[in-house]
């Protein structure tokens, strides 16, 4: 579902992105972990299109991003470390919004599901996004990735800020998601959530992917311990 090959990003005195590989099949959850700088969310930007590759191709459902950014976009949600809605909207509207806009038309009925299957409170639905905490936001974001019929999720430290309970449902979100065959690429500092979601964890250094592995293979303090190794040596 999500491929780069040979992917590299330079800007005006710095390399962001050094000849980056990698692909992402549905269902799998794969968690890349780096210090701030490490280029993390350069990756994110070329598979979202933002900005274009210096060199290489980044892919989305076999179709190369920067030559076909329109259509590429269609099979993806995107939710940034804080999730840009409307906050003069209700979460109702919010969602009915966004759909529309990816082509999809709802009943009340069916966005007011969505948004109770991504956990939002029913109290919340009707009120202005702009009371909302972080975690309902967030929720928003995931019920507006499912109406969208998402198959590729790209997620930029979306635990940062959260609360332990918040940060357990959404978890327990991106499983029920990656489990319905979605594919999801989470940039993340957080180890411990790594572990628990992932199916894969990448480390990142300096533009360049250091280490790949299954995350079944390690305990949550191996794979710390093995981040802590890539990061000092």
């Amino acid at each position: 579902m999500l491929e780069a090959k040979d992917l590299r990003k330079e800007y005006p005195g710095k390399l962001a992105l050094r000849g980056l590989n990698l692909q992402l099949a549905a269902g799998e959850v794969f968690c890349l972990l780096g210090q701030n700088g490490a280029g993390k969310s350069t990756t994110i930007n070329l598979f979202l299109g933002f900005i274009a590759p210096t060199a290489g191709a980044a892919y989305i459902g076999g179709l190369e991003v920067a030559a076909n950014a329109l259509k590429t976009k269609q099979y993806l949600a995107y939710i940034p470390e804080n999730v840009l809605l409307y906050p003069h909207l209700t979460g109702l509207e919010n969602l009915a919004l966004f759909s529309s806009l990816a082509g999809f038309r709802y009943r009340e009925s069916e966005l007011r599901a969505y948004l109770a299957q991504a956990g939002l409170p029913a109290e919340a639905v009707a009120r202005r996004v702009g009371s909302y905490s972080k975690g309902m936001r967030q929720k928003v974001g995931i019920a507006i990735a499912v109406a969208k019929h998402a198959q590729v999720l790209l997620l930029d430290e979306p635990t940062s800020g959260l609360d332990p309970k918040a940060a357990n449902e959404f978890s327990a979100l991106l499983r029920q998601l990656s489990g319905q065959g979605t594919a999801v690429f989470m940039a993340t500092h957080d180890i411990f959530r790594a572990k628990e979601v992932g199916t894969r964890v990448g480390i990142m250094r300096a533009g360049a992917l250091v280490d790949v592995r299954p995350t079944a293979a390690l305990n949550a303090q191996e794979l710390e311990q093995l981040y802590l190794t890539h990061m000092h040596d």
